[in-house]
């Protein structure tokens, strides 16, 4: 069940609430926001007393009960969208947010190029990957914490936040100390110890849907996350394994429509990884704002002929100026600004 906490009450007031939800014997688990709290009452209600006797608080606003295994990540326990602050930037409100950046770290000189350039076209978040998961053993697998070193100091010459990929509970701590938002990739979006070790960070986590993972198992992922009181999360549509060929993956548009309706989460998209295609991330970025998506993850080389991985989806710099240049007019319909 979950119970709504009036807005504004007070820390002293819902740990009110907490006390009296662990003495009817469930586990409160607080989702803190900025103006309003919700605590959602794990248990089962077979054996427990009821809650509705908590409407009798002043600070209850309402008891609800919650048929959606994802309780937390739920619409109906949280029905307006949340938004989440990566270090100033707002994911999930009226602006659209560009997270933009190669594939992997390569060298000082491609990061910082490519830093400026997607900094220049609008972008406020750069991606960039110092560890990669990769399919080969003999596929370059990242300068590891050499690449974090060179997403710093793009950080520090171009004020862009960071995001990159954790692929590993050794590496979360050391991870954390450069993300603005830590990247949990389609391998490890049901690595559940790793999902809970980046939660006690506290940090924004992008959670991406993984290769064949279902919607409702890509939410209970998700769930973990907020369980674990981490209430910042961003869920990443980057395509899913399919019979098709003509694409690396195939980028599920319809999952936006229904993450948006079924959870409260902003929701992103990842064009590159969608379709591993350079040539298609354009009408893909489209696809996705008429949708309704809260961002983009977009992948930008210097060379993409160069890359030392996935250079077939990565757009140079020309590509993403063109891309971020018509943005605005798919975004506007659903009220949206860049």
């Amino acid at each position: 069940m979950i119970i709504v906490i009036k807005p504004n009450s007070s820390r002293e007031q819902i740990d009110e609430v907490m006390k009296e939800v662990a003495k009817l014997g469930y586990d409160p688990r607080p989702i803190y926001g900025a103006t309003q709290t919700v605590i959602a009452a794990i248990g089962d209600e077979r054996t427990h007393h009821a809650l509705e006797s908590l409407n009798v608080l002043p600070q209850v606003e309402q008891v609800m009960r919650v048929q959606k295994r994802y309780k937390l990540a739920s619409r109906e326990s949280h029905p307006a969208n949340t938004v989440v602050s990566a270090d100033g930037v707002e994911i999930g409100g009226r602006r659209l947010v560009v997270m933009a950046g190669p594939c992997s770290v390569e060298s000082e000189e491609q990061l910082l190029a490519t830093a400026r350039a997607v900094k220049e076209a609008g972008a406020t978040v750069l991606r960039g990957g110092a560890y990669k998961p990769r399919t080969s053993p003999y596929e370059f697998q990242g300068l590891g914490k050499e690449g974090l070193r060179l997403l710093r100091a793009a950080r520090e010459e171009t004020g862009l936040k960071i995001i990159t990929e954790v692929l590993s509970e050794a590496d979360v701590e050391h991870v954390a100390e450069t993300a603005d938002i830590l990247q949990i990739g389609a391998r490890n979006s049901q690595n559940f110890a790793l999902l809970v070790e980046c939660a006690k960070t506290m940090k924004p986590i992008l959670l991406k849907r993984g290769l064949s993972e279902r919607i409702e198992e890509w939410l209970l992922a998700a769930e973990y996350i907020l369980t674990n009181g981490n209430p910042n999360v961003l869920l990443c549509e980057r395509g899913i394994r399919t019979f098709e060929t003509y694409t690396r993956n195939t980028l599920d548009l319809a999952a936006v429509a229904i993450a948006k309706k079924e959870s409260h989460l902003p929701v992103i998209i990842d064009p590159s990884q969608g379709c591993g295609r350079a040539d298609l991330v354009r009408m893909l970025c489209r696809g996705a704002l008429a949708m309704g998506a809260d961002g983009l993850l977009i992948e930008v080389h210097p060379n993409p002929a160069e890359a030392m991985s996935d250079g077939q989806q990565q757009v140079d710099f020309r590509t993403f100026r063109e891309i971020m240049g018509e943005l605005a007019a798919f975004a506007e319909p659903n009220g949206r600004t860049l």
